[in-house]
């Protein structure tokens, strides 16, 4: 089968490139996969981090992709979905994470669709975290130029019935990743970030954004004795000085440990084979990339029930959902998770590991193509 996958590749760098790299090379096998990526894929006035490009230290897979679509030169739409289409391909895959994509996205996908190709979108989001006015007309009018749809959660796929009831749509979790290497022994983990490996270790990872909840997490921090410490580890999309000013009042100040900045692929193992839980105390949420990156090192989980959290963590038993979104119900949580056998959720993760791999996602895209 030939697939055209337009979407972020490398030299792009984070979560996303991540997972169509990962997909990418499973659907190679028995498929003629060509991949294209972005010439531009935000303007620097809209990407708040400090690069949108690997590192040398990332252990991105070089995937030698062409670079066709700049979002932000509308002619690059149509140029770059004639010469998608020069290659007939019977499948486009792309992904789709917020409104600022859909006019480019949505473009090529109209043309591909109109010479009987089948636009496949797989669905990060729907209906975004910051909501802004123009979210839901241009998600809206990207949806209608697909011909069906993967979700990762219950939680998306019922905000793609919202805005599309007539929608093609199968439900498949996000696989895991597993290009950042194995476990290192946690004493060694410990060493290398500078902490105790005494202690309850917590751990907060990912892009910082509000939505996040991590304000929330340190103020639930501060109501666990001296047995507990925090590390916090990621880019701030936005200024940092707010959570400082929160770590700085906090009584609990001393056992926190930031690393505001963009964590390497090098450096993960060291993160998460330090960690006792990594914790989610997001405000809203549909799926998170950070439960797979959890998973690969065998890492239990605490969220707050929101999205699709709550199936992926609750459902399979990999770790505790505080019922509330606030501060107490975080904290009491956290208590209640280390009160519970940490080897059952281990347990379960490592079974969850057997069916969240890449060919069973890829199988069930090429499946599903077929009866669309």
């Amino acid at each position: 089968m030939k697939i055209a996958y337009l979407s972020t590749f490398y030299p792009f760098r984070g979560g996303i490139a991540q997972f169509n790299a990962n997909l990418f090379k499973t659907l190679q096998n028995g498929n003629d996969v060509i991949p294209y990526t972005f010439k531009r894929q935000y303007p620097n006035f809209l990407f708040p981090g400090k690069t949108q490009y690997i590192t040398e230290n990332d252990k991105a897979l070089p995937i030698n992709s062409k670079p066709l679509i700049d979002t932000a030169n509308p002619l690059t739409y149509l140029t770059g979905a004639n010469a998608i289409a020069k290659e007939e391909p019977e499948i486009l895959v792309m992904k789709y994470w917020m409104s600022y994509f859909a006019p480019s996205l949505g473009m090529v996908a109209h043309k591909l669709k109109k010479r009987g190709c089948k636009v496949i979108t797989i669905l990060d989001n729907v209906i975004p975290h910051e909501q802004k006015f123009f979210d839901k007309p241009l998600t809206s009018w990207f949806l209608k130029q697909n011909s069906g749809f993967i979700a990762m959660s219950k939680s998306v796929q019922s905000d793609l019935f919202t805005l599309r009831p007539d929608a093609a749509c199968i439900l498949k979790r996000h696989p895991l990743y597993n290009q950042f290497g194995n476990k290192i022994d946690k004493k060694t983990a410990c060493e290398r970030l500078g902490i105790a490996d005494d202690k309850k270790t917590l751990l907060f990872f990912g892009l910082i954004r509000d939505y996040k909840g991590l304000d929330l997490l340190i103020d639930a921090f501060g109501k666990l004795d001296d047995s507990y410490q925090l590390v916090i580890a990621g880019e701030s999309y936005g200024s940092f000085e707010k959570y400082q000013n929160q770590i700085n009042n906090s009584p609990a100040r001393d056992r926190i440990f930031t690393h505001n900045r963009y964590i390497d692929d090098d450096e993960v193992p060291a993160f998460f084979s330090a960690a006792d839980v990594c914790i989610l105390p997001y405000r809203s949420a549909t799926q998170s990339g950070i439960t797979s990156i959890a998973y690969n090192f065998d890492v239990p989980l605490i969220a707050t029930n929101t999205g699709g959290l709550s199936e992926s963590i609750e459902g399979p038993g990999v770790g505790l959902i505080a019922p509330e979104i606030s501060v107490d119900s975080i904290a009491s949580t956290i208590q209640k998770f280390y009160s519970c056998d940490r080897n059952i959720f281990v347990g379960n993760i490592k079974k969850e590991k057997q069916e969240l791999t890449w060919e069973k996602f890829a199988a069930a895209l090429i499946e599903f193509s077929k009866s669309l």
